[in-house]
């Protein structure tokens, strides 16, 4: 006869405090637990609503400047420090964690247009509409744990003069170089009040600059001409030119694969590409229903945010075609910057309403230390969520939001020009000889030509 005996260690069983629980053996078997998917999709349906019901994304608001804020930089040095520009000059700093200014950067007579800081978050960097490049040195960090401190200022440590207004800038990943927007293209040293490089293809304004992150010889710019070109350092010509049918606003590489970046447009959306392959976009970002400003890589590369004239704030999946979060208030005006925190928990926008607001990048997350209960809680609760995703109940709960009356009609307006479109577009296609008309993807819609 075969005798089977249950063996279990005492302390396996003993707890360490009263307060512990006790420690539970469950059998898996499904013949003995029926009803186990029809719970669990139970289960799944309350996670959706709670994340609904917890949904708290904003956090707060920095007020300090008295005119538009037009650019906003990270500090690479310093989590909790982010840098914000104005239309008035004022540049400032801010510890985002006691949301305070820390210190101020005057000199500017015009608006500050770029904003950007050095790998080290040593040297911060700043152009404008008066024709002038300035470096300053940031307060170490120290200094700005410091709670008995009052509103600094600082002395700019080099100005450059230029013969064109700036539009942007940015600063080499790993090196000393950083580039300016503006007439032209222009590459400064540290050490050098006269570019060391300048780039020019054609007669029109460059409005913003990007290095990419994984090749520190190579940038992307985009021009008030519609068109986005990749420059490299190391040739004395630019490589490649890309021209639209709308301007690009804004464009943002993504850390964790650099071959790729992502275009703000003025047409409401954003369009990925593949910096190796010009001539089709990868993919397109819908869901704005005004001029895409501004857009941000989380440091994870999994997501992004962007910055609309409409008075929104969206966040969209690398790879996905429509936002997962949208985020607004009723004073917040168009929003001209955002930037992801430096460990992607945080959105920080700046909007024509002078003000700068803290967000959460996950609307629902519980702020805090959370005691390993709470964590193990919340991420059985999102496994269940992508479990049951594609079901049309969990589906409907968790792609809801609530909008603006504006923006929800003016979406409604945007998709109804859409379907007409695309309705003339079939009426034209069926009415012509055969093979005449070719209907083009979106992804390739919206390029008229690549330029070599």
């Amino acid at each position: 006869m075969k005798v089977k005996v249950i063996s279990r260690s005492t302390d396996e069983f003993t707890r360490e405090r009263s307060q512990d629980l006790q420690r539970v053996f469950h059998n898996f078997d499904p013949n003995l637990r029926t009803q186990e998917k029809a719970v669990e999709y139970q289960r799944a349906l309350n996670a959706a609503k709670l994340d609904k019901i917890f949904a708290r994304p904003f956090i707060g608001a920095m007020d300090g400047h008295i005119d538009a804020i037009s650019s906003v930089a990270k500090n690479p040095n310093y989590l909790k420090g982010i840098f914000s520009a104005s239309m008035d000059g004022d540049i400032r700093l801010w510890d985002i964690a006691n949301r305070r200014t820390v210190c101020r950067f005057p000199g500017h007579q015009g608006a500050v247009r770029g904003l950007t800081a050095s790998t080290d978050g040593s040297t911060l960097v700043s152009c404008g509409t008066d024709c002038t490049v300035r470096l300053w040195n940031v307060p170490v960090a120290t200094i700005m744990e410091s709670d008995n401190l009052s509103d600094c200022s600082s002395e700019p440590r080099a100005v450059y003069m230029g013969e064109n207004a700036f539009w942007a800038v940015d600063h080499q990943w790993n090196g000393d170089l950083f580039a300016t927007a503006g007439a032209q293209v222009d590459i400064w040293n540290h050490n050098r009040s006269q570019p060391v490089n300048s780039f020019k293809w054609g007669t029109d304004s460059v409005i913003s600059v990007r290095f990419n992150p994984g090749e520190p010889n190579l940038l992307v710019t985009s021009a008030s001409d519609r068109s986005i070109i990749l420059y490299d350092l190391r040739v004395s010509s630019p490589a490649r030119k890309l021209i639209m049918r709308t301007k690009t606003n804004s464009i943002s590489w993504n850390p964790m694969e650099p071959m790729n970046f992502t275009a703000a447009n003025e047409d409401c959306n954003c369009y990925s590409y593949d910096a190796r392959k010009l001539d089709e976009a990868k993919c397109v970002h819908k869901d704005h229903v005004s001029a895409v400003m501004d857009i941000d890589f989380s440091p994870t590369g999994r997501e992004f945010v962007t910055g609309s004239y409409d008075r929104t704030v969206r966040i969209f999946q690398y790879n996905g075609g429509h936002s997962r979060e949208i985020y607004h208030t009723k004073r917040m005006q168009r929003v001209f910057c955002v930037k992801f925190s430096c460990d992607a928990s945080y959105v920080i926008s700046g909007s024509d309403d002078t003000n700068l607001r803290l967000w959460k990048a996950k609307a629902s997350e519980q702020l805090g230390v959370l005691l390993p209960r709470e964590q193990k809680r919340h991420e059985y609760n999102e496994a269940l969520k992508n479990r049951y995703k594609h079901l049309p109940e969990v589906k409907r709960i968790v792609r809801h939001r609530h909008l603006p009356r504006p923006i929800y009609k003016a979406g409604v307006l945007r998709r109804v020009m859409i379907e007409s479109e695309r309705r003339k577009d079939q009426r034209r296609k069926a009415h012509s000889a055969l093979g005449s008309i070719v209907t083009e993807p979106m992804r390739k819609r919206r390029i008229i030509k690549e330029v070599d």
